[in-house]
């Protein structure tokens, strides 16, 4: 499935004050972690990030597996290759969901997509540094069988660390739905780093125009929504570093 719009955005929509308050907010909760001993690796579903446990040693960057594979000769490059190499940290300030709840509202119904969205997840905020990326994924598939399950204390199995399956949540307001609107905010100040672009793979049926680099949310404090089934990726940074702020809109199963 493809809507008629894909992605839908607005060109620096936050000031610049307000992203860099974002910024220092988010640098503050990476730098308290990291004095708690705590890791601020970002993660996968598939535990496939640079510091997952079956990670191998090459970066997938913005490459596919089969170009991997013609490119080193691997075998099974899903095993020996990360997709993923950034920090993160995460917050719920009512203050950032007022800057973007207008955004979205409008967002949905302007794309024509008119999706019922009823909740916000926690806020991510990323930080890439040089040659981090993430690689081709999706955020949610929109079906009942993606649909965030209620985790129960001392009956939801959880792993070694005691942390709960990732399509489990204790929050209430997220079982029985699911992702159906990405948002990303582009909180750098322009020219402050290179590479690090949104890049989307709408699919072989979309013929020529099936990938697309979104420059148009280079400008600071632009935010891009789009259907959280899209296949999308962050490509490698060349220089600097990249911040943004990540968020997933949720509701009911499509039917």
């Amino acid at each position: 499935m493809q809507p008629s719009n894909s992605y839908y955005f607005f060109k620096s929509a936050l000031s610049s004050d307000q992203c860099k308050k974002i910024i220092d907010y988010g640098e503050s909760l990476l730098i308290s972690k990291k004095s708690k001993g705590l890791s601020t690796a970002a993660t996968t579903l598939g535990n496939n990030h640079k510091q997952g446990n079956e990670s191998g040693g090459i970066p997938l960057g913005d490459r596919t597996h089969e170009q991997l594979y013609k490119e080193t000769g691997v075998e099974d490059t899903e095993k020996h290759s990360y997709v993923r190499d950034s920090e993160t940290s995460w917050f719920n300030d009512q203050w950032v969901y007022d800057l973007i709840w207008p955004y979205l509202i409008e967002a949905n119904e302007k794309s024509g997509w008119k999706y019922d969205i009823d909740f916000g997840e926690d806020i991510q905020f990323t930080k890439y540094g040089l040659n981090q990326f993430y690689g081709w994924h999706s955020d949610g598939g929109g079906c009942n069988h993606r649909a965030y399950k209620r985790y129960v204390p001392g009956v939801t199995p959880t792993d070694k660390d005691g942390k709960w399956p990732p399509t489990y949540t204790p929050n209430e307001n997220l079982v029985g739905k699911v992702r159906k609107i990405s948002m990303t905010i582009n909180l750098n100040e322009a020219g402050s780093y290179d590479g690090g672009n949104l890049k989307f793979d709408f699919g072989p049926h979309a013929g020529g125009k099936r990938f697309h680099e979104c420059i148009e949310i280079r400008p600071q404090g632009s935010i891009i929504f789009f259907p959280s089934f899209t296949y999308h990726q962050v490509t490698p940074i060349t220089r600097g570093t990249r911040y943004s702020l990540v968020l997933w809109l949720c509701g009911k199963p499509f039917k």
